[in-house]
């Protein structure tokens, strides 16, 4: 069932899409309730998998449209044991739940793909803590053994490979990515940033990736930026190390974490001045070359994003 899995199609070049911030949309924009920003809840009854399917959809077509590749980046971010329990699903209910979103990605992509937009499956995963926050840090290896689960049902269920999204932390990043290998999956490592380029942990961006790459053997496919507006990072990409770094999926916001966990409203952003903000960092480093939002962003952001990317390309 896998396609790409040997052979990553972004990471031969060419731009790819995203979809935007998944959990927002589905919140404030479609209406539906994701107790712990559960989006693969949604997965327990039709209505909710239509929910997530004409959420994709939109996405996709967009990828379709402009003639690029896009992730199919599955609903699963808060679909660990941890998150699991709090929701009621056994280990066994969990894993079900874990397959019938990857199962819904292929069908996307029987749906949508064409030779000239490539669509590569990607098993999301999320952090066993929150997302902003470091918390308590687990050792690489109890972080290791925490995923090991889920990835290997990614493998199972023929996924490209596995994206670790908002990761706060380098033990956390290095459990992930010796988990992916061990059931040989390329992945992805996304980390949360800070308005100062900082991981919430407190590491420096480069000095977490040359961390992960350390303790892994450079194992990961390439790096991505997650959940922080660009004018957060941007004065941080500077060496090196951001060579590694392959995907961007910024908030729409220029809002702190904190200042987010306190908004009773959505904050859209402007589309049009993140598109061009993706479209200058591409244009500074050519590497990055997965685009896709976070907090905030909808499908009218990755349409900004796409056509002003497209500028350029």
């Amino acid at each position: 069932m896998t396609k790409y899995r040997n052979r990553l199609p972004q990471t031969q070049g060419g731009l790819f899409l995203s979809d935007g911030g998944i959990e927002t949309t589905l919140i404030f924009e479609d209406g539906f309730e994701l107790p712990y920003f559960a989006a693969f809840h949604l997965l327990q009854d039709q209505a909710g998998t239509e929910g997530l399917r004409a959420y994709f959809r939109r996405h996709a077509k967009i990828a379709v449209d402009a003639r690029t590749g896009f992730i199919l980046e599955s609903p699963t971010w808060r679909a660990s044991p941890d998150w699991g329990q709090k929701l009621g699903y056994t280990l066994e209910a969990l894993d079900a739940a874990n397959r019938v979103a990857l199962r819904l990605m292929h069908e996307l992509r029987a749906e949508f793909e064409t030779p000239s937009s490539p669509m590569v499956i990607s098993g999301c995963v999320g952090p066993r803590g929150d997302g902003y926050i470091a918390g308590e840090a687990m050792s690489p290896e109890e972080a290791e053994a925490y995923h090991a689960r889920q990835i290997r049902l990614y493998a199972e269920e023929g996924a490209d490979m596995a994206t670790a999204i908002t990761m706060t932390n380098v033990n956390e990043a290095v459990g992930v990515t010796r988990a992916a290998k061990a059931a040989g999956l390329p992945v992805a490592i996304s980390f949360t940033v800070e308005t100062d380029g900082t991981l919430p942990a407190g590491d420096r961006l480069g000095d977490a990736i040359a961390a992960v790459d350390a303790a892994t053997g450079r194992t990961p496919a390439y790096y991505m930026i997650n959940c922080a507006h660009p004018d957060h990072f941007d004065a941080v990409l500077k060496g090196e190390w951001v060579k590694r770094i392959g995907g961007i999926r910024a908030n729409a916001s220029r809002c702190s974490h904190a200042e987010l966990n306190e908004a009773e409203e959505l904050d859209f952003g402007n589309p049009q001045e993140l598109g061009q903000q993706y479209r200058d960092l591409r244009a500074r480093f050519p590497q990055i070359n997965v685009m896709g939002g976070c907090c905030g962003t909808d499908h009218r952001h990755i349409e900004a994003i796409s056509s002003a990317c497209l500028e350029t390309a």
